[in-house]
């Protein structure tokens, strides 16, 4: 995926951010950090493709599937992890048994194995933040974008998700985070600072 002299301007005429150029690579996570107000959130939903941009052009592969994991978790109180990873897998088209195989097979990526059979509503902050991982990434999107992972937690719990983020890139999939966070910065492979693009 593409950007080309990607710029967002306010309607009062004030410059969000300008001329960025950037092509993310399949398999590598990005972070984009800057100072509040520079536009991580409007850039995050320009790649996505629900906001255009003032100016410049966005290029996605053909059949790229943004998947937007949020800063707050959200899942079903009552049901299992394992179901929140299943889910995608059985929309796909798995049978529940293979499903459950695959989903236990994520969960282990970002260390939730034993808590598999645990209800959302059961998990600790960052345990429900890894979740959210990695139900996106059963959902196997093209590109993923994950908006301030650990704005909401202390810094034990923030540690645990930073340790995941660095596997996201195992998916293959283009993976954009969103940060104010120096440790979450240094787990990804690559840096976009709209900071220098006002």
């Amino acid at each position: 995926m593409t950007l080309e002299g990607v710029g967002h301007v306010w309607p009062n005429g004030t410059v969000l951010f300008d001329l960025v150029d950037r092509t993310f690579g399949e398999g590598t996570v990005t972070a984009l950090v800057g100072p509040s107000g520079s536009g991580k959130s409007t850039l995050l939903a320009i790649v996505a493709g629900m906001l255009r941009p003032t100016h410049g052009t966005v290029s996605r592969p053909d059949g790229c599937r943004p998947l937007w994991v949020f800063q707050n978790p959200h899942g079903v109180a009552r049901r299992r992890a394992l179901d929140h990873v299943a889910l995608p897998l059985l929309a796909r088209g798995a049978d529940r048994r293979s499903a459950d195989v695959g989903a236990l097979a994520v969960l282990g990526r970002f260390g939730l194995e034993h808590r598999a059979h645990a209800r959302f509503a059961e998990l600790s902050g960052g345990e429900a933040q890894r979740l959210m991982l990695a139900r996106g990434i059963a959902s196997a999107p093209g590109l993923m974008l994950v908006d301030e992972p650990t704005a909401q937690l202390d810094r034990a719990t923030a540690d645990e998700v930073n340790r995941a983020i660095g596997s996201l890139a195992d998916s293959g999939a283009c993976v954009i985070v969103a940060t104010h966070d120096d440790d979450t910065m240094a787990a990804c492979d690559d840096v976009l600072d709209l900071g220098r693009h006002r």
